[in-house]
Parts: C-alpha cells; structure tokens; sequence
C-alpha cells in the first residue's frame, strides 16, 4: 500500500513561485515576440509625418557628410529613432541594402513613409554620385514644408477650439436650459414672441430627435467623405477651396509655392522634367496643379515651353508667369521658381497673420450674436412679464 503524503503549505507556495519565476522569461518573450510581429505588420502601412522624415532627411545628410558609410548611417538613426515602428522601417532598409541593393529601391518598399519626391531625389542622388547634397535639398524642402504648414495650423487651431465651444454652449442651452424657462413661461398662458417661441421650438425639437440629428451629422460626415474620396468630389473640393471666402486665397498662395518650390528641387537635383512634372502634380494635392502638370508635359514634350502654358492657365497668376518667361531666357527656371516660391511663402505668412488677427474680432461677433440672441430671446417674455402675465398680448 502507497502511502500519499502532501507538502506542508509554505513549501507548496514556494513551488508555485519558483514555477512563476521560471515561466516568467518564457511569457515576456512571447510578449515581445507578439509586439515585434505587430510593429513589422505596422511597418508596410506605416504613414511617416513629414516632420519626421524631414527630421530625418536632415540628420542622414549630416552622417553621409561626415563621411560614414550610408549602412552605418542608417544605423546609428535606427538606434535613436523614438519611433517604433520608423525603427522597424530604417532597419528593414538597412538590411535590404547590405544586401546589395540600391537605397532607392529599398525606400520604394515602404512608399508611405517615403514619398515620391523622397524616392525620386534618391534616385537623383544615386545617378549623380551627390546624395549627401541632394538630401541636404530634400530636407530644406520638407523643412519650409513643416514651417508653413505649423503656421497655418496654429492660426487654425483658435477659431476651431471656440467655435467648438461655442457650439457645446448651444447645445446645453437648448437641451438644458430653455426647457426651464419654457416650463415656467407655460404657466403665463399667453402668447410668447417670436423669437421666444422660435426658440423653445428647436429646444423641444433637439430633445426629441437628437439621436436623429446625430446621426445625420454622422452620415453627412461618413458620406461626404466618401463623395470627396471620388475625382468628381475631389475636383469639386478643389475648386471650392480656392474659391472659399478668407481662406481661399490662403490655399491658393500655398499650392502656387508648392508648385514651384517642388518643380525647383527637382530640376536642381537633376530629375527630368517629365518625371519632375509627374512627382509635382502628385505632391501637390490640387487638382489644379494636376491638370496643369499634365497639361505642361504634353507641350514640353513636344517640344513646348512650361511659360506657354501657364500664361493660358488661369490658375497661375500673371506675374508668375512672366518670371518663368524670364527664366526660360536666361536658363535658370529653376532659380527663378526658387523665387516665386519664396515670394509666396512670404505671401503666405502675412495672408496667416493678417487672418490672425481678423478672426479674433469676428469669432467675437459670432460668439455675441449666437449666445446673446439666445439670452435675448429668453428674457424677452420676462422684460414684458406684466403683459404677458396679463394676457394683454
């Protein structure tokens, strides 16, 4: 007969430890395991900011002048990228190329971390034996890019946070609010004015159909989106944004600079101008400059001049169009758009400041009209509180 003896109770949680220590390093190496699976999967997909690769344009330039090889290069900004998943994308390069394969060709695997005018300067500085000096191009480029954009943004960010406010505000006095009064005016049993009555009205309509507001709020949203994700939605985007009141000749000064700041890098880098027409109209985001592009390299291939036909396209102001005649005559087109771009940024900069200051003014008179009117229209009944209370009107 066996006898079964069981561990004393300490003994025993020491044996449940020591097989949780021990099957510790197992789990977190799963775990890491699983985390690096899902960064590479990240990797292929991966849409770097442009201040990131602008970030990094600039510091392998600096690496290539020194004179380190482009492999080292890659790695010494593989191991202090913050980025995890960029980590994983300079390395995947830097393997590709100790490989034996072109930087180009191992960039153009990730073709949303790297632009095409990313590749195409790679391509550029590869044939020419100057990739260290056209990188150095590249980064000023996306730096003023950043710049401009940072700008915009920042002039943005106020009006949308108070119209975003005010907006929540409307809505709590509609919902909230006015239903208070409307219970206390019922008691007068008179007519109320209009505005008053207007208003209690869309309160009593908000607080039954608000998940029906919602949602169209929401289809509006889902839908438009996908008419604008269309050529015909986006063309007509488009034209409407250049077009808009305020900030329609914003956009306009920037997809100008844009076009030339692009068209200039390019053709200074050595790119061809077929090839530096197809990158400019897939940067510019504009189907403007698009239709422009295309329009450009069918007369440039036959043979054509770029000032023929800007001075037909309506999109191209006059003087833009004279400097690029000018250019053409002298042989330096590229340092001409160079100008026209920097006239533009500049253009850009004050239209920004200028709007800065405008709509601090105009949000004021918007916030006055919107949340006064409302204070008005609830303190009408009670500034006529005796007639009403009366029923004399």
């Amino acid at each position: 007969m066996a006898f079964i003896t069981s561990a004393p109770s300490g003994q025993t949680g020491t044996l449940k430890q020591a097989a949780s220590a021990k099957n510790r390093p197992n789990f977190q190496a799963a775990q890491a395991l699983a985390k690096q699976k899902s960064l590479e999967k990240k990797a292929g997909k991966y849409k770097l900011p442009l201040g990131e690769l602008a970030i990094f344009t600039q510091q392998l330039a600096s690496l290539l002048n020194a004179g380190l090889p482009l492999v080292q290069c890659l790695e010494a900004l593989q191991d202090q990228t913050e980025d995890p998943v960029f980590r994983i994308i300079i390395r995947d390069v830097r393997v590709d190329i100790s490989s034996g394969n072109s930087f180009s060709s191992s960039v153009k695997k990730f073709p949303r971390s790297f632009n095409s005018l990313f590749i195409s300067m790679i391509e550029a500085g590869e044939a020419s034996g100057a990739l260290a000096e056209i990188l150095s191009k590249v980064a000023s480029y996306f730096e003023s890019s950043v710049k401009l954009s940072k700008k915009v943004k920042s002039a943005m960010t106020y009006p949308i946070a108070v119209i975003g406010l005010a907006t929540a505000l409307v809505n709590v006095l509609l919902i909230f609010v006015i239903p208070v009064f409307a219970a206390m005016f019922a008691d007068f049993g008179a007519k109320l004015p209009a505005p008053t009555q207007m208003l209690i009205d869309l309160s009593n309509f908000m607080k039954a159909w608000w998940w029906a507001i919602g949602l169209s709020c929401y289809g509006v949203y889902y839908f438009g989106g996908k008419f604008i994700a269309t050529p015909r939605g986006r063309r007509l985007k488009d034209l409407s944004l250049v077009k808009a009141p305020i900030f329609g000749n914003l956009i306009h000064k920037i997809a100008l600079s844009r076009f030339c700041r692009t068209y200039a890098t390019l053709m200074r880098s050595g790119v061809p101008i077929l090839r530096t027409l197809e990158i400019v109209a897939s940067a510019s985001n504009k189907v403007q400059v698009e239709d422009a592009c295309v329009e450009i390299a069918k007369h440039v291939s036959q043979g054509g001049q770029v000032s023929d036909v800007l001075a037909t396209n309506p999109f191209f102001p006059p003087m833009m169009k004279h400097m690029v005649k000018a250019g053409e005559s002298t042989g330096n087109v590229d340092g001409m758009m160079n100008k026209i771009a920097d006239f533009y940024d500049t253009e850009s900069e004050a239209t920004v400041a200028s709007l800065t200051s405008l709509i601090e003014p105009l949000l004021i008179v918007f916030l006055g009209v919107i949340v006064g009117g409302i204070v008005m229209a609830m303190f009408l009944p009670i500034f006529q509180l005796g007639a009403v209370a009366g029923g004399l009107k």
